[in-house]
């Protein structure tokens, strides 16, 4: 059976750690940005490429309807969402997604709906592919959960608006979207004909007390007018493979899609993601498992640290592993917030502001790293708040 597996990646290309001197200035941090995993991708996924390595040809090869099958078992079976397979395509990358389905579904000049704070690349695909970026603010409750305000986002939109660009769950504030809440956003698109782009990537790391829903599934209306965005690259830390899905049930929505996939050529990948991305979702549920066992943890970890410390506050993350720290209480500008966490807590953090300017005074952290690590990192900031005179 799997066991999770903590690697020092600091020797390898991985791109936390050998971007450190560029980025940050200096390579003494301890890097906590990137969203990938410092454990392991699953052993039985491993022995898998192996195994496929034992055949001498690595040529040419389409993605498996065993592959395909092993996905949508596992969506079923987790998010009790029944996918078809013909639905389903291969695709390199979520952000190459974005970027496709963009060209595909609006005109240069259009104007899609991104809600900020929200991951860097949902701005730069629109922004590069010559689309009107629309921005919606998210608000804060009383208690500092985020939500997106449906009156506010009625009113944005005029006739020019094609696509609302979804991330579900969200990256960085870490909301798992409640089921009205993405009623009532899927019920205003369709009122005005806007396409859902859903970045879905997340959906297997949610918490105990919440569930993913993927807005796909809440009605066959709703099915027609959206497009997901689902994949292994999170979920088994196998971003390196390159491989992810996209999910259109509309033929329609297919048809566009399709054309502008072809017209840029990336074809189906390469074999041994083939091999991986089936073999993690036919034999990776043990591992994943114990993966959500030891993210809870040090996602309890870092509530109680931050309770103890006050002056940086955190919402209990919802999903994924990413914690958005609040830190607005510092008083400090932006860069000097950065300069703060690099030089005084020695960690290589996410500048909130990357994620919009909603994101001014935040620093996202990415805690899928071992508990020692973790309980380090959070001892270097507790220092350097010492050091500031925060008791």
């Amino acid at each position: 059976m799997d066991e999770l597996a903590f690697i020092d990646r600091s020797g390898s290309n991985a791109e936390k750690y050998f971007l450190r001197k560029k980025l940050f200035g200096t390579n003494d941090v301890q890097p906590m940005w990137v969203a990938d995993m410092d454990i392991a991708t699953p052993r039985c996924v491993l022995d898998a490429v192996r195994e496929r390595l034992n055949h001498p040809a690595i040529g040419y090869e389409i993605m498996s309807g065993r592959a395909y099958e092993g996905q949508i078992g596992w969506i079923q079976r987790h998010h009790e969402w029944r996918i078809q397979r013909e639905w389903l395509s291969y695709s390199p990358s979520v952000v190459a997604s974005i970027g496709c389905v963009i060209r595909a579904f609006s005109d240069e000049g259009d104007e899609v709906i991104v809600m900020s704070p929200v991951y860097p690349p949902f701005f730069i695909q629109v922004k590069e592919n010559n689309r009107h970026l629309k921005l919606h603010a998210l608000r804060q409750n009383s208690e500092g959960e985020y939500y997106f305000d449906i009156e506010t986002l009625r009113s944005q939109i005029t006739p020019k608006t094609k696509i609302l660009l979804l991330c579900s769950p969200h990256n960085p504030v870490g909301r798992v979207w409640l089921r009205d809440e993405l009623l009532s956003l899927g019920t205003l698109c369709l009122e005005h004909g806007i396409t859902i782009v859903s970045d879905e990537i997340h959906c297997d790391l949610v918490y105990e007390g919440y569930t993913h829903i993927p807005i796909a599934s809440l009605s066959d209306e709703l099915s027609e007018c959206t497009v997901t965005f689902l994949g292994t690259g999170k979920t088994f830390n196998m971003a390196g493979f390159g491989i992810s899905t996209v999910c259109i049930a509309s033929a329609h929505l297919r048809t566009l899609y399709e054309r502008e996939r072809s017209r840029i050529h990336w074809g189906e990948g390469a074999v041994l993601s083939h091999v991986a991305f089936e073999c993690a979702y036919r034999h990776g549920e043990p591992w994943y498992k114990k993966l959500m066992v030891h993210l809870e943890v040090n996602r309890d970890t870092l509530i109680q640290w931050a309770k103890r410390e006050r002056i940086i506050k955190v919402n209990p993350p919802q999903g994924t592993y990413l914690a958005w720290l609040d830190c607005r209480a510092f008083g400090l500008g932006d860069r000097e917030l950065r300069e703060f966490f690099i030089h005084e807590a020695g960690l290589g953090l996410s500048a909130g502001l990357g994620f919009g300017r909603e994101g001014s005074g935040f620093m996202r952290l990415n805690f899928a790293v071992s508990t020692v690590i973790l309980e380090d990192a959070l001892d270097r900031i507790s220092t350097a708040l010492r050091g500031r005179g925060y008791d």
